[in-house]
């Protein structure tokens, strides 16, 4: 992915623009700041916030056969126990063996007394691993790098984490996946009345897709490679295609009219998605203004 360079009265306002141009949550996305916001009279801005930003890049899948697509029907079959999610238990014990002098045991010759010994001297004793007398500490292992994490073994446990889900709502449903670019795949799931799993305007599909990359990064520790997108009942394409129709037919009330058209709060797919459809749209254009969740599109006259 190329970078797109964006500009703000401050660095989150044109990180929120960047993150419009590429359609992408910020955790997916990697920026550089090029220039700060300078302060000009009165409060003023004299010169903007400039960033530079892209999709943090990937590297191409592997080519490897997708297996078909699995059914769930509220309940799921036994697996493996030694599978991927497994993780086996490791034990650690260091026995000491007994001093012959009896010392360390807890009890002492009968009728010896209880000396207090004397600070022993700064010098190197020949017990002792460290010049003030206490072990050496044993050197710490470098710590490894983590393996990276390929798209395959996220889509596993994404789909796992679903499989659970539909159990759990009691639902009847077909979940699969489909590769969508080099990087990017996407896990679909079909059935009748899941319309529980898309919610209004579809958040409860988002929420339920950062909860499944949540639980993905937390088992599979690592840089993850490659990106994993979900849908429900072919919810997102249908939207893409109903927004791009909304966003022309403002297009055109806009370049009638002339008065700017502010349409409702969206996440950055669904700007993206009204951003692309007005891109070659003549007589108007478009900018994104608010913060966060309430940020929005607006359809300017050219």
């Amino acid at each position: 992915m190329e970078w797109v360079e964006t500009t703000g009265r401050d660095i989150d306002e044109a990180k929120e623009r960047a993150l419009d141009e590429l359609g992408v949550d910020a955790e997916e996305a990697e920026f550089e700041i090029v220039e700060e916001p300078k302060a000009g009279l009165f409060g003023l801005v004299r010169k903007e916030a400039r960033v530079r930003a892209r999709v943090r890049p990937t590297r191409p899948r592997p080519k490897v056969d997708r297996r078909r697509g699995r059914t769930r029907s509220g309940g799921r079959g036994q697996r493996d126990a030694g599978g991927a999610g497994s993780t086996p238990e490791t034990t650690t014990a260091i026995d000491q063996p007994p001093r012959e002098d009896g010392r360390g045991q807890g009890n002492r010759p009968e009728g010896s007394p209880r000396r207090k010994g004397k600070k022993q001297s700064r010098g190197t004793s020949p017990d002792a691993g460290t010049p003030s007398g206490r072990p050496a500490a044993p050197e710490r292992a470098k710590e490894a790098p983590m393996d990276e994490v390929a798209v395959e073994q996220q889509v596993e446990v994404i789909e796992d984490f679903l499989d659970g889900l539909v159990e759990a709502f009691g639902l009847e449903a077909e979940i699969s996946n489909e590769q969508i670019e080099d990087d990017i795949v996407e896990i679909q799931v079909e059935g009748d009345d899941l319309g529980l799993l898309i919610g209004p305007k579809g958040q409860t599909l988002a929420a339920i897709g950062e909860l499944g990359r949540t639980v993905a990064q937390r088992r599979l520790p690592g840089p993850h490679l490659g990106r994993v997108r979900l849908d429900v009942s072919g919810y997102r394409k249908r939207r893409a295609e109903a927004l791009t129709r909304f966003a022309l037919q403002v297009a055109e009330d806009v370049k009638e009219t002339g008065v700017p058209k502010v349409l409702e709060p969206m996440s950055p797919v669904d700007r993206k998605v009204v951003h692309d459809a007005l891109t070659d749209v003549d007589g108007v254009r478009t900018a994104s203004e608010g913060e966060d969740h309430r940020r929005r599109v607006v359809v300017l006259p050219e």
